[in-house]
């Protein structure tokens, strides 16, 4: 009875380290590789990279887009550039002076001028200086 007593605790055991072993973590410590953990500080670094190299070329293209639209000549018959377009300059006419515009038409202020803009086609029909 001893004998098979100590052949099953030594079987057991044997079993026991086996399983041990086998779920052990694997490290691949020489080829600098430390699972996905490092393959994801990697991309955040390479993603914070290219949204900074993103953020600079969008501030410079705005830069551009608004010295672009501050040397804009207005003349009747243009299209109002979009940017424009906006509630902050829109004006009443009543508190400027100016003439009531038809149905279809808005007053904005622009560069310390008046224009008249037709909201169907976004055309300038006229401009006070």
């Amino acid at each position: 009875m001893k004998k098979i007593l100590s052949i099953l605790a030594i079987s057991f055991s044997a079993l026991m380290a086996s399983s041990l072993t086998a779920a052990a973590p694997h490290h691949d410590d020489d080829r600098g590789y430390n699972g996905p953990r490092d393959m994801q500080t990697k991309r955040e670094y390479r993603d914070s990279e290219n949204n900074d190299k993103r953020f600079e070329k969008r501030r410079m293209r705005e830069e551009r887009g608004v010295q672009r639209l501050q040397q804009l000549k207005w003349q009747e018959g243009y299209v109002m550039p979009q940017h424009y377009r906006g509630n902050s300059y829109k004006v009443d006419y009543k508190d400027n002076n100016l003439e009531k515009p038809s149905r279809n038409e808005q007053w904005y202020k622009i560069n310390n001028s008046y224009i008249l803009v037709n909201t169907d086609s976004n055309t300038i029909t006229s401009i006070v200086d």
